[in-house]
């Protein structure tokens, strides 16, 4: 049979070819004059420019593409911007890796460009591969955070953040990553269990003379030690609670205080407070006015107050002060015992606490505020409002937003070397790198000093992603309100306390609202040994791979019905060969069908000339329709993506197309006006999730007649019309038909053979058999269908078994 369509489907040139219509005719272009359509904007997460799209990345962005398009077949004037989170500690890691430098071996402005340069190619890479996605994007609106008028806008929200009072700098205890030698926030500490060696050694106490046997885990700390903690409950401590411990090693004195935070049940129920091994040391250093005494270096070697650790490394400090506690017979034992331990999350070295003078945003203060902002936006699903509120209730400290790096957006800070007055430039000198760029004053305002330097640190890369929404939408030039605050903030669940959080911040902070309506949290991919996907585990899948293999439309089709939203999806190449293997039957379905169809003009009158089957596919169909839209208006992709391939694969092509083709080799105009209008709708429910298969189906089979630039962008289908009784009726004649189909093929005839007979017993429907008789002998090519008024038919008709039926070969 001679087809408009090919008979292979040739996933590649069809892809290719849409991709390249749909940017060259500018389909998915925001129209900011627009102002007739409601507008829909989306916030969409500008990632790290890897060079590499794995299937994770791609499910959260096609999660986001289903809604960009199902809301532009809804009427909506859609915005989706795409960005790139350029800078960074991940770009400064990978370059230091591929030129086998540090980056304190280059020159500065040497290394920013090289950060820059590669990460160009690493964007150029992405990019292809989300159009390869078929990601309905405005190109038009792509930024980079590198780019200086990105600067401008994230030096502006520290500016105006400052004159509010909500930034300050000031020395404190801040995170600080020895490998990248740089502060970072509590958001970017990953937690590892792990199992190590527990170390008991003796104190002595000063008064008595007494041995206190102290557990610890980092005994190279000792040079740090400023207290001995006990549980003021714990009777084995009440005598010497108010005394004072001699540090092993160093001899110092250090005073033994209770506090309840300490756990009896720890080692010996005694532990040492050092400046700083955790938090809680911290808090007991103020709290006890205790001195400060660092001995670890930025770059992660011990410094002079460790003594005879001096200059070794973290790991070599605690092998060698181990050694020191053996030869003086204070190591009393070593046990095993597993623990948490917090890594930087781009390098993964075991991150320390030091005292140093950073910027800071004052969001303690504000996070009561950005719990009651979360609770009026939508979550979806809705659980993920607690992972966001776990979040912000464990945060201790301000949000430290200074880093000590290269590639990032600079502070716009000066400062008078002589009186020591800070000067942030107004937001008429933006974008400016102090660390480079002339001062915009030629003297201090406050004691004329020309002796004026600018700040060498540069902000946490999440100051520029936290104002993306506001950016989106114009901010601060040509602020459209239309786009903000966004309708739609999708991401992974794992920068919950990231993203989310510092968007919802940064919106309190800078416009008294958040920047977003409704977060839609999808799961992560998982390899398909089950574990989270990873190059190192050997099963991370590339996306380049799948599309190689599959094609964007299998691809996307399996993302959408794998799981339920929020939900953890295990990547399945069974899973994409199954979609890829509906989306052929339907190729081939369309193929059948562009003979009868091509030359069809579609006419209401043809309502006429239906029958009880047509009314069964018809009231199928609108179930289709109706229960996909309920389903994407709620974000549930799984269940609009599986009625689509369950209707179209079951129904319409297994038995409907089965039951028609006599009728349709006819010119039968009922069953011309039901393929017609049933396709048709099905194709533009599949484009929201495989817009390339849908869209050449559409251009071969439907375009001249439809007169839609792309039925990605036509309107939503009307549900059809059908009548309840026949449909009722159509469904008993397809079940017949089918329990018909399958004595023939257990009789061994060729399911294409002529028949003699089949014969149809029913008592409760006698009276609407004789619907049934062309349908039975056209689709099953049998010579009479004889009806019988009772039940004695040796094969029941499983959904309905008041009907049954025998064969006459």
């Amino acid at each position: 049979m001679s087809s408009g369509l090919p008979k292979v489907y040739d996933f590649k040139a069809v892809e290719s070819k849409w991709q390249r219509y749909w940017e060259e005719k500018g389909i998915y272009k925001f129209n900011r004059e627009d102002r007739t359509r409601p507008t829909y904007s989306i916030d969409t997460p500008p990632p790290y420019p890897s060079g590499e799209l794995h299937v994770g990345n791609a499910l959260n962005f096609s999660y986001i593409d289903f809604v960009a398009r199902y809301k532009r077949k809804q009427g909506y004037n859609v915005f989706f911007p795409q960005g790139w989170d350029c800078h960074g500690l991940p770009t400064e890691v990978r370059v230091e890796r591929i030129t086998g430098k540090r980056k304190s071996e280059f020159e500065p402005q040497e290394f920013i460009a090289l950060c820059k340069k590669y990460t160009l190619e690493w964007i150029d890479s992405m990019r292809r591969a989300l159009k390869g996605l078929g990601m309905s994007i405005d190109w038009s609106t792509e930024y980079m955070t590198m780019d200086p008028d990105y600067w401008r806008r994230t030096q502006l929200s520290f500016v105006e953040m400052y004159k509010k009072g909500l930034i300050y700098r000031g020395e404190h205890p801040v995170i600080w990553c020895p490998r990248c030698e740089t502060a970072i926030a509590e958001a970017e500490v990953e937690y590892v269990e792990t199992n190590r060696p527990l170390y008991y050694f003796k104190f002595k106490v000063k008064e008595s003379g007494e041995d206190l046997v102290i557990a610890s885990t980092r005994p190279e700390l000792l040079a740090s030690c400023v207290a001995v903690a006990v549980n003021p409950k714990d009777q084995r401590y009440e005598k010497i609670v108010g005394l004072h411990a001699i540090v092993p090693i160093y001899e110092r004195e250090v005073p033994i205080i209770a506090d309840d935070a300490v756990d009896p049940s720890f080692g010996t129920g005694a532990v040492m407070v050092c400046t700083y091994g955790d938090k809680t040391d911290v808090k007991w250093q103020v709290k006890y006015s205790l001195p400060v005494i660092i001995s670890i270096t930025d770059n992660g070697r011990m410094n002079e107050n460790a003594g005879p650790l001096k200059g070794l490394t973290i790991e070599e400090a605690r092998k060698k002060i181990v050694e020191l506690l053996k030869e003086k017979n204070l190591l009393v034992k070593v046990e095993n015992t597993r623990s948490t331990v917090g890594t930087c999350w781009r390098c993964h070295t075991p991150v320390e606490i030091i005292p140093k003078k950073q910027w800071f945003v004052k969001s303690t203060a504000l996070n009561s505020a950005v719990l009651e902002e979360a609770k009026r936006i939508q979550w979806v699903p809705p659980y993920m409002y607690k992972r966001l509120e776990s979040w912000v209730l464990s945060l201790d400290w301000d949000w430290v937003i200074s880093r000590q790096r290269l590639f990032a957006t600079p502070i716009p800070v000066y400062y008078c070397k002589d009186c020591g007055y800070e000067m942030v430039v107004e937001p008429e000198h933006l974008p400016i790198d102090p660390r480079f760029d002339k001062p915009p004053v030629e003297k201090c305002p406050r004691c004329g000093s020309r002796n004026i330097v600018g700040e060498k640190d540069v902000m946490d890369t999440w100051m520029d992603s936290s104002i993306t929404a506001a950016v989106h939408a114009g901010w601060p030039d040509k602020f459209d309100l239309r786009l903000f605050p966004s309708d739609l903030q999708p991401n992974g669940y794992d920068i919950i306390r990231t993203w989310d959080y510092y968007l919802l911040l940064r919106g309190i902070a800078l416009f008294g609202k958040p920047q977003f309506k409704t977060a839609l949290i999808n799961g992560m991919v998982r390899g398909t040994d089950g574990r989270m996907m990873h190059k190192s585990y050997g099963n991370y899948v590339a996306v380049s791979d799948v599309l190689e293999k599959y094609g964007a439309d299998s691809f996307r089709l399996w993302v959408a019905m794998a799981a339920s939203t929020g939900q953890d999806v295990r990547f399945s190449w069974e899973g994409v060969d199954y979609a890829h293997r509906f989306l052929v039957k339907l190729w081939n379905a369309s193929r059948l069908l562009y003979n009868y169809l091509t030359n069809y003009m579609l006419q209401a009158e043809d309502m006429a000339f239906t029958r009880s089957v047509d009314h069964w596919m018809l009231g199928e169909a609108a179930k289709m329709v109706e229960t996909a839209r309920e389903a994407l208006e709620n974000f549930d992709f799984q269940k609009a993506s599986q009625v689509v391939v369950e209707t179209m694969w079951h129904e319409f092509c297994d038995h409907y197309l089965e039951a028609i083709k006599y009728r349709l080799s006819r010119g039968d105009r009922g069953a011309l006006y039901t393929s017609y209008i049933v396709l048709l709708s099905a194709l533009n429910i599949l484009s929201v999730f495989a817009p390339h298969i849908s869209e050449e189906i559409f251009d071969v089979l439907f375009r001249s007649k439809e007169g839609h630039a792309s039925i990605t962008t036509a309107p939503w289908p009307e549900k059809p019309i059908f009548d309840e009784k026949k449909s009722q009726i159509g469904a008993m004649i397809i079940a017949t038909i089918a329990e018909a189909r399958r004595a023939k093929h257990d009789a061994r005839i060729s399911l294409g053979a002529p028949m003699k007979s089949i014969h149809v017993h029913s008592e409760k429907h006698f009276e609407i058999l004789g619907e049934f008789i062309e349908d039975l002998k056209g689709t099953l090519k049998a010579e009479n269908v004889i009806l019988h008024r009772d039940n004695s038919g040796s094969r029941k008709v499983p959904e309905f078994p008041d009907i049954s039926i025998d064969i006459e070969p």
